[in-house]
């Protein structure tokens, strides 16, 4: 395997947020009903921003991989209605997830995530360190959702079945694109990826401080 993905793949399991407190409450049945509601507002700032993410990088892509990346960001556009479904299942309105803005926390982790999107390479390293585990955490999420919360109609965990296919091929695209970056490059880019890890972090640090 290429060094550079390697590299991002071990910090990814060493940072993995299957690891947080919030997700081992949620895998173990002990979150309320009120921290789910909590967390399907906080992770829309995720969910609402990620075609923006796509966006940004693709300011600065070769045009050969544009078409691509132009496909994975209408992708995320249309994942953004199963997510709202998700939300309504834990109680939350339209109106009130599309009003809200996050908390502190969510928002600084927002904003440190957007942050890494400044150049093709880093955008590239950090959508990689973001989505290649969630297909995993995604079934973990719909077999929690299920066992202990009573959450099984299609609507409700369509966006969670539909990431354990299509972030399999998001992934694949930012790893193909991470195997052909010059070695040169290889600190820079761990880096970025454990930086956009540890802002994914933050933002379970904001669920379980706000809701548990």
């Amino acid at each position: 395997m290429n060094s550079l993905v390697q590299r991002i793949d071990n910090i990814i399991d060493e940072q993995s947020l299957l690891k947080h407190k919030f997700y081992v409450m949620w895998n173990e049945g002990k979150l309320s009903l009120e921290s789910l509601n909590g967390y399907s507002k906080e992770y829309f700032q995720v969910v609402k921003s990620v075609p923006s993410l796509v966006g940004a990088i693709m300011e600065t892509c070769p045009y050969n991989i544009r078409s691509k990346l132009a496909s994975n960001k209408q992708e995320e556009y249309e994942h953004i209605e199963p997510w709202i479904k998700f939300a309504s299942a834990v109680g939350v309105s339209r109106t009130e997830l599309e009003n809200y803005e996050g908390l502190d926390k969510t928002r600084h982790a927002i904003s440190n995530l957007s942050g890494l999107m400044n150049s093709f390479e880093a955008g590239a390293s950090a959508m990689y360190a973001l989505e290649q585990e969630i297909p995993k955490i995604s079934i973990s999420k719909i077999d929690g959702l299920r066992k202990f919360y009573g959450i099984t109609d299609d609507d409700s965990i369509d966006y969670f079945r539909i990431h354990t296919e299509a972030d399999i091929r998001h992934a694949a695209l930012w790893r193909k694109i991470l195997e052909n970056i010059p070695a040169s490059r290889e600190d820079d880019l761990v880096q970025i990826a454990s930086k956009s890890l540890a802002a994914q972090n933050l933002l379970l640090d904001s669920c379980y401080e706000a809701y548990c």
